[in-house]
């Protein structure tokens, strides 16, 4: 799963969380290249830095260190056997959360720049789909969905409409870790969420 602020309730209480508070966490999962590591070994598993930099498109050595990086700040965990870079990783937690408006001004920086990454890489994968669209499978073409509404809500409100967002969603999450609950013709589909104020502004060219 893509990671989510803290302030945004887009877990169940039962699912596993890593929060990052330290700056320097903060930064270092800030890394393209981390992020997706920690993406991959929560969809598909315990795996090498090897089968990891293979699916990636990233170096054996690249994907080592960054593993080992990732391990330093409990987002990762080795998984117990092989060894050196055949020896497996996994995920420790289902979501990774943190606060998206720390008072410490160091903290504030960095969570900062973590969600900038992090709808960077919404950007990416969202223009990897667009651009191979046209090959997909027309049930898929017409599944897939971009789309906004403006609405008018408090804070509190926007709270409990994200929190109903995602409860929608949490019905699938037991399927992220077993392969045998995922029903015939099943893909990863990754639903991102964005709810932004723009006192109704139209948005910039």
């Amino acid at each position: 799963m893509t990671p989510s602020p803290k302030q945004d309730p887009s877990r169940a209480a039962d699912r596993p969380v890593v929060e990052l508070t330290d700056p320097r966490a903060l930064r270092a999962y800030a890394h393209p290249t981390r992020m997706r590591l920690v993406g991959l070994l929560r969809q598909e598993g315990p795996l090498t830095a090897t089968r990891a930099a293979g699916l990636i498109g990233e170096s054996v050595a690249s994907c080592s260190f960054h593993l080992r990086q990732l391990a330093k700040y409990g987002l990762v965990e080795e998984a117990g056997g092989g060894r050196g870079r055949e020896k497996p990783w996994r995920a420790t937690a289902v979501f990774t959360s943190w606060d998206a408006a720390p008072e410490d001004p160091a903290a504030a920086e960095a969570s900062a720049a973590l969600q900038r990454a992090v709808v960077q890489q919404y950007f990416a994968r969202t223009t990897e789909w667009l651009a191979g669209r046209a090959d997909e499978p027309r049930a898929w073409q017409t599944a897939a969905a971009t789309g906004d509404v403006l609405v008018h809500v408090t804070a509190e409100e926007l709270t409990e409409l994200t929190a109903g967002i995602f409860a929608l969603a949490d019905r699938y999450l037991d399927r992220l870790g077993d392969p045998a609950a995922r029903p015939t013709g099943s893909r990863p589909v990754l639903l991102m969420h964005l709810a932004v104020p723009v006192d109704g502004r139209p948005a910039a060219p």
